[in-house]
């Protein structure tokens, strides 16, 4: 007897196809300067990775929910970086960073085929992977009018935006949970880049000013990643509702997602230290600076972008121009098509490079 199972139709993995522009990159005298995905290049703090060797012997297995130190730590965090006041630790849920959550979320809150999901017009390409993987159907809305009558299960937020940086106003946030809350459906809000604004304020979506008070439907996605330097950590939380975190919490402890032990100890340290996050976003700042300047000195137009780790440029041009014209120089950037077709004439470059690739960037893009 055979037979084969098949799952849901994905798109393909995005970064896939940069291979030839990758090639061409790297032939630069110079080597490349690779601003295409966003994964951190400094040093994990000292403080950190004490916390995570603190607990390296402990042979038990850890608890999903994690350690009572690490859910106040993060409540902690919310409140002082943040003004989120008022969470309950039990409704602090640690995650094997921000992605396994965001792709599986939908399928962890029961959503299913014939349900919709509504994500961001340009958006992280998770979003759509993770509503596939659960059956539904997804709609890129721009704005509530463009949904009609229909209900969705599951809404994406993103504020600030990755890829765009962009920052949604309080005001257009309240207006997005009372609509949600009037359909019943439930608001996930992606605040990874929450601790990294320039040039203008962004605010959670537990923030009381947002949420009336009430975290009912509501969750918040946060990652260690870019603020503390832990993407090889695999470090991130989602807190909000109690209702929801509790239904996540039973379903991955039968599925086994736990944040091993040591990562949860250096969470903790992360959340309770604020100055290595203050250090870190001023060196994205002076990176930052750096490659706007060159960016626009070359005939660009950076769009948004007024928070996060990219700059949202263009040439109005087919973003993949873009790509090869930067390729020839030997700097890598993503086409603003892997977030969406509306992305077509952008390319999403990151900040995260060393000061000395941000600045071989610079020149290359001047002379």
């Amino acid at each position: 007897m055979s037979g084969s199972t098949t799952g849901p139709a994905l798109p393909d993995f995005p970064w896939d196809s940069l291979a030839d522009h990758t090639a061409t990159a790297r032939s630069h005298p110079d080597g490349v300067v690779d601003l295409s995905v966003g994964t951190p290049v400094d040093p994990v703090p000292e403080l950190i990775r004490d916390a995570l060797a603190a607990v390296s012997d402990q042979p038990g297995y850890p608890t999903t929910h994690g350690t009572p130190e690490l859910r106040q730590a993060a409540v902690d965090a919310m409140d002082r970086r943040f003004g989120v006041r008022g969470l309950d630790p039990v409704a602090v849920l640690p995650t094997i960073g921000s992605k396994e959550l965001v792709a599986w979320l939908p399928t962890l809150l029961g959503v299913r085929g014939g349900d919709l999901v509504a994500i961001p017009e340009l958006a992280y390409p998770t979003y759509e992977v993770g509503a596939l993987l659960a059956g539904a159907e997804v709609a890129r809305v721009e704005g509530l009018t463009a949904l009609g009558p229909r209900r969705p299960a599951l809404l994406w937020l993103n504020s600030p935006s990755n890829p765009t940086g962009r920052v949604l106003p309080i005001e257009h946030l309240r207006k997005v949970v009372d609509w949600a809350r009037e359909r019943g459906t439930i608001i996930a809000s992606d605040e990874c880049y929450l601790s990294l604004t320039w040039d203008s304020s962004a605010v959670s979506i537990l923030d009381p000013r947002v949420s009336g008070g009430s975290t009912e439907g509501l969750l918040a996605v946060h990652s260690l990643s870019k603020s503390s330097s832990l993407a090889g950590y695999r470090a991130g939380f989602v807190t909000g509702d109690p209702v929801l975190v509790k239904r996540l919490l039973e379903i991955r402890k039968h599925a086994g997602m736990i944040v091993p032990r040591p990562v949860q100890s250096a969470m903790t340290a992360a959340l309770r230290d604020d100055q290595h996050v203050v250090e870190q976003r001023a060196r994205y700042e002076a990176r930052r600076k750096v490659l706007r300047e060159a960016v626009l000195g070359a005939g660009f137009r950076v769009d948004h972008s007024e928070a996060g780790l990219y700059l949202w440029a263009t040439r109005d041009e087919d973003a993949w121009d873009t790509v090869a014209w930067l390729a020839s120089r030997g700097i890598l950037a993503a086409p603003g098509t892997f977030y969406g077709p509306k992305g077509g004439k952008h390319v999403r470059m990151a900040l995260t490079a060393t000061d000395e690739r941000i600045a071989a960037a610079a020149a290359r893009l001047t002379a």
